[in-house]
């Protein structure tokens, strides 16, 4: 290749896939299109390099963009090479990546770019579901593009020079990329949610890697399971100080403390990521208090409150583990919801559609109760009512509809205005009745209370117990939540 980025498309190919396995598709396509003078304009593979390899072995399809030519811009035949990966890839049930850095729509095309955009839509919106789709934004990815990212499942970003936008900075109101970039790495996987991994472009080829390891080839593979050298009856010591910091607790439970985080810039309150338990993929999903630093201080506090933006996180995960069959396990300690006006914006509308993801899946779902289960709020994280198959509890948790003391100022306000009623004799006395975890496991709402050190032996075997889960499901088309 003559250009230094040319090099750098085929060197991202070649260092995302195992030693000389890419094998190229359609390196001679050229563009079509006459106006404009395109055909004076060199452009090898009309802008982006495709084919397919190997990743630990494991069969992928993969393009990378690139921006030496025409600056790496989407027009029709470059579309079509894109389209020709996916449908190779849906015939044989083999994960699609993308490794991004475009100048987006080609211009001078037209209505045929324009088209050849929607075609890639349609044939993503296929996929969704069936095999899994990974997106590595390692230069421009804007206006159209920035689409094809969204309707991936995983979209990876560098940390310095990627941009990802609809609307470039500049051209928001009131806003310039100096006071805010919002195509930045840091805006669109902190504040916007868009980006799911950040990093050096050596380290997002090496989590992709990591990644496609982990999940399933598509909707109907098991996870690539591996064998477990961990003992599955491992106390989990310690487990109940890792309460706060739950992503201290899944590494705790998981196979020799393997955690894959997801989104981890976003809705920091909700963690969200991918375990081991007992050689197999889990989905985790888990309220979190605290965030603790290598040196074990605290580096970041929450309230332990569903938040609009951590159920928006959960959703997309839970639906993700649905769709590949892969089981979820819940860590929850959750008081309530986050009081603020962006809460009452959209508060009530997240949370119906992580009850509504919970309740809709069919993979195997536990749930472990850590500290405390209040109101509403706990229904939604994966509690029974939802279908969890199997439900714990720690003996110090707590389920109650509200909290005890907020409970009695209401169901006693006229005897505790009269002055005949003591208000902490009252709070005992509701926390015994309909507070403490032994009440909730009379009533069958949790199944078995546990000590937290077998949390990591009782999970393992609930997932073993429902490996051959199988449910039926009113028959219709799709939800509408």
């Amino acid at each position: 290749m003559s250009t230094t980025a040319e090099v750098t498309a085929r060197k991202r190919m070649e260092a995302l896939l195992d030693d000389n396995s890419f094998v190229e598709i359609g390196a001679f396509v050229k563009a079509r299109s006459t106006d404009f003078n395109l055909p004076k304009k060199a452009a090898l593979s009309d802008g982006v390099i495709t084919g397919y390899g190997l990743i630990n072995g494991r069969l992928v399809y993969a393009y990378s963009q690139d921006a030496s030519v025409l600056g790496g811009s989407v027009g029709e035949m470059h579309a079509k090479k894109i389209l020709n990966l996916y449908q190779l890839a849906m015939k044989t049930g083999a994960p699609v990546i993308g490794l991004i850095d475009s100048a987006g729509l080609r211009l001078q095309e037209g209505v045929d770019g324009l088209d050849a955009f929607g075609k890639i839509y349609q044939k993503q919106a296929m996929a969704s579901g069936v095999i899994p789709q990974i997106s590595a934004v390692f230069g421009n990815c804007g206006g159209g593009l920035s689409v094809m990212a969204g309707l991936s499942d995983f979209t990876f970003m560098e940390k310095d020079h990627a941009q990802l936008f609809i609307n470039s900075p500049n051209a928001v109101d009131g806003n310039r990329k100096e006071l805010c970039d919002t195509a930045s790495a840091s805006f669109q996987s902190g504040q916007a949610g868009n980006v799911d991994f950040v990093g050096t472009e050596s380290e997002i080829l090496n989590e992709i890697r990591d990644l496609i390891s982990i999940l399933p080839a598509n909707n109907e593979e098991e996870a690539c399971d591996v064998e477990c050298k961990d003992d599955l009856n491992r106390a989990a010591a310690g487990i109940e100080t890792q309460i706060e910091d739950t992503k201290l607790a899944a590494e705790n439970l998981s196979d020799d403390g393997f955690v894959m985080e997801v989104k981890k810039a976003y809705a920091p309150e909700m963690f969200t990521a991918f375990i081991k338990l007992n050689g197999a993929t889990v989905g985790v999903v888990a309220n979190r208090t605290k965030i603790y630093g290598d040196d074990m201080e605290a580096v970041a506090e929450f309230d332990a409150k569903l938040t609009y933006k951590g159920c928006e996180k959960a959703v997309d995960f839970v639906n993700f583990c649905d769709a590949f069959q892969l089981p979820v396990l819940t860590l929850t300690n959750v008081n309530g919801y986050e009081t603020s006006k962006c809460q009452e914006y959209h508060g009530a509308k997240q949370t119906s559609k992580l009850i509504y993801a919970y309740a809709n899946a069919t993979v195997p779902k536990v749930n472990v109760i850590l500290g405390n289960a209040v109101g509403s709020a706990y229904i939604a994280m994966n509690s029974k009512a939802v279908g969890a198959d199997m439900v714990y509890a720690w003996p110090t948790a707590k389920i109650s509809m509200m909290e005890a003391g907020e409970a009695v100022k209401i169901m006693y306000a006229e005897e505790l205005a009269a002055g005949t009623a003591d208000v902490s004799t009252k709070t005992a006395e509701y926390e015994a009745m309909q507070g403490s975890i032994s009440s909730a496991a009379a009533r069958g709402v949790v199944d078995s209370i546990i000590e937290p050190a077998d949390t990591r032996k009782y999970v393992i075997g609930a997932f073993e117990m429902l490996y051959t889960k199988y449910e039926e499901r009113p028959s219709k088309k799709h939800g509408t939540v």
